[in-house]
């Protein structure tokens, strides 16, 4: 299990986003998270994808507490949660092609490709001519494609879906959430489905949350 307990954190001292908040993540299932902008989700989700450090509180990952953030996370726990954000523009470097996107978490480990690149441009539907090209040769809906198969390249067993579909058309949401919900079945990791649309998370989660 994933677990936020009693998490006090924010970007300004003495503003927390974050006031004595918990939260478990469990695998296997799918959590959803909607609310209001400002309310704290991305930051809820920074905090679980170990890129934000609480100002106190703990984060636990499979009963183990994470004893540091970033780059001082243990490797194993910070491979263990993948994430997808809203904006894949912003979350991609505009000199790498889609391929190299998808790889570069499997380089920075110096895991090797079992198949499993092959295998997740493929669910994801991303053809060879695609994967040449780089983010500005591609729309907004194919790149998070690749971010998808980006987050799930390392087989994580937790993964965080910030507003990953806000930016994208209904095909793709709809190919994009088929996709995680098959990874939550046959995988059995745990899934945090952050999103304004209420209709979708009723769809896809199993339980939602409704900040505040």
């Amino acid at each position: 299990m994933l677990s936020a307990k009693d998490i006090v954190v924010g970007y300004h001292r003495g503003r927390p986003v974050l006031d004595h908040v918990d939260l478990d993540l469990r695998p296997g299932t799918t959590l959803g998270l909607a609310g209001p902008s400002g309310c704290g989700k991305s930051t809820v989700a920074k905090v679980l994808s170990l890129l934000l450090e609480p100002w106190s509180g703990q984060v636990t990952l499979d009963g183990e507490t994470v004893p540091g953030f970033r780059q001082r996370a243990p490797r194993e726990q910070r491979t263990a949660v993948g994430v997808v954000f809203q904006q894949p523009r912003l979350a991609t470097d505009p000199r790498w092609t889609l391929d190299d996107i998808i790889r570069g978490p499997l380089h920075a480990c110096r895991r090797p490709d079992d198949g499993i690149v092959d295998d997740l441009t493929h669910a994801v539907g991303l053809t060879p001519d695609l994967l040449r090209r780089r983010p500005h040769e591609v729309s907004d809906g194919q790149l998070q494609r690749a971010c998808l198969a980006r987050a799930l390249v390392l087989r994580p067993r937790y993964l965080i879906c910030d507003e990953m579909t806000a930016m994208v058309d209904a095909s793709t949401t709809a190919l994009l959430v088929h996709l995680v919900r098959d990874r939550v079945t046959t995988d059995g990791i745990g899934v945090l489905a952050i999103s304004h649309d209420d209709t979708l998370l009723d769809a896809w989660a199993d339980s939602v949350i409704h900040w505040p």
